[in-house]
Formats: C-alpha cells, sequence, structure tokens
C-alpha cells in the first residue's frame, strides 16, 4: 500500500504525498520529540523533513527504503534545527510513568528527570543514534544507513552516549549492572 502511494506521489501526487505525511506525522514528531527534546522543534522539524521528502522525492530510488530515507531527512533536519536554536529544555512535567509501574512515584520521576537532564547533555548526534537504535530498534548498519555514517561510528557514538549517561547519573562503568537498552528504555 505504502509502495503505491509513494509511487504516485514521485509522479507529482500530492493526494498521495499528503496520505503519506498523515500516516507518518505522528511517528516523525515522536522521534524529533526525543532526539531535540523541545516540541516546538521538533514540529518545525518535522515539517521541514516533509517538505524536503516531497521535494526530493523523485530522487530516491528504491521505492521499499522509503521509510529509512524519510528518517534519513528527519535526523537531518533536527540537526538543523538544533544548530539554528541551540535550546536544551527538560520538559520534566511530559515525562510519562509507565503503566502499571509499582516503583515509588516520586523516586520513579527524580530518576527520569536525572535522566532526561543527562540526555538533554548528549549531541545532537549522540541523541539521534541512541533515539533510532533504543526507540526505533534500528540496527546499526541501519542507522548507519540513515545517519550517512558507518556502522562502527555508530557503535562508537552510542558507546559513548551510554557512557556519558550513566556517568551523569552516579553509575560507573563498572558498577552498572542493566544492561543499556533498560538504562535509556527509561527516557521517555
Amino acid at each position: 500500500m505504502q509502495s503505491e502511494l509513494v509511487r504516485r506521489a514521485q509522479s507529482g501526487d500530492r493526494d498521495a504525498f499528503d496520505a503519506i505525511a498523515s500516516a507518518r506525522y505522528d511517528g516523525m514528531y515522536a522521534i524529533a520529540r526525543r532526539v531535540l527534546r523541545d516540541g516546538a522543534a521538533a514540529e518545525d522539524a518535522v515539517q521541514e523533513a516533509l517538505i524536503r521528502t516531497w521535494r526530493d522525492l523523485r530522487s530516491l530510488r528504491d521505492i521499499d527504503r522509503f521509510d529509512a530515507w524519510s528518517n534519513r531527512l528527519l535526523i537531518r533536519a533536527c540537526q538543523d534545527q538544533w544548530r539554528g536554536t541551540r535550546r536544551i529544555r527538560t520538559d520534566v512535567g511530559e515525562i510519562e510513568l509507565e503503566r502499571g509501574d509499582t516503583r515509588d512515584d516520586y523516586a520513579t520521576v527524580g530518576h527520569r528527570d536525572e535522566l532526561e537532564r543527562a540526555f538533554a547533555q548528549l549531541s545532537i548526534e549522540h541523541r539521534a543514534v541512541v533515539v533510532l537504535t533504543h526507540y526505533l530498534g534500528y540496527s546499526a548498519a541501519d542507522v548507519g544507513e540513515i545517519l550517512g555514517i558507518p556502522a562502527g561510528t555508530v557503535y562508537s557514538r552510542l558507546h559513548y552516549a551510554l557512557r556519558a549517561l550513566r556517568s551523569a547519573i552516579g553509575e560507573s562503568d563498572a558498577d552498572s549492572t542493566a544492561s543499556p537498552q533498560t538504562t535509556v528504555g527509561d527516557i521517555r
């Protein structure tokens, strides 16, 4: 279904592109929001990515790679947005507590606030790698393709990002018994 819409949009069908954009908007916003940590900046980045997607859609060679290609445009728009604003905001009020979480709510909010602040201190490149691997579940090869970097660089950025997060929340690499996915998974 999406392949047919992409094919039609490539030939200039605005209605097909509107359908694609409508279907992908929420997911794109979620990615941008997690990378930029700012709702308004995320909206701007998504709009810019959609404009770039429409403008460059004819250059897409493999229609089956549309999602990865459009995510690459989104991450680039996030990077441009970040460079343009240089804002760091933590929106503690928007942190979602998991349903059914039996831990002490005050301790949970405190831990997530600390993790949120640590995440905000990461560079945009490191945040993008963490979001793409841990939130979206992309492999290192896919993240490398999206960001236009080698898979080894993805692993390196992920390593340094997780180490910085652990350091910022007071864990040492030696004391850490939680897996990186568990630790990073608390950022929501």
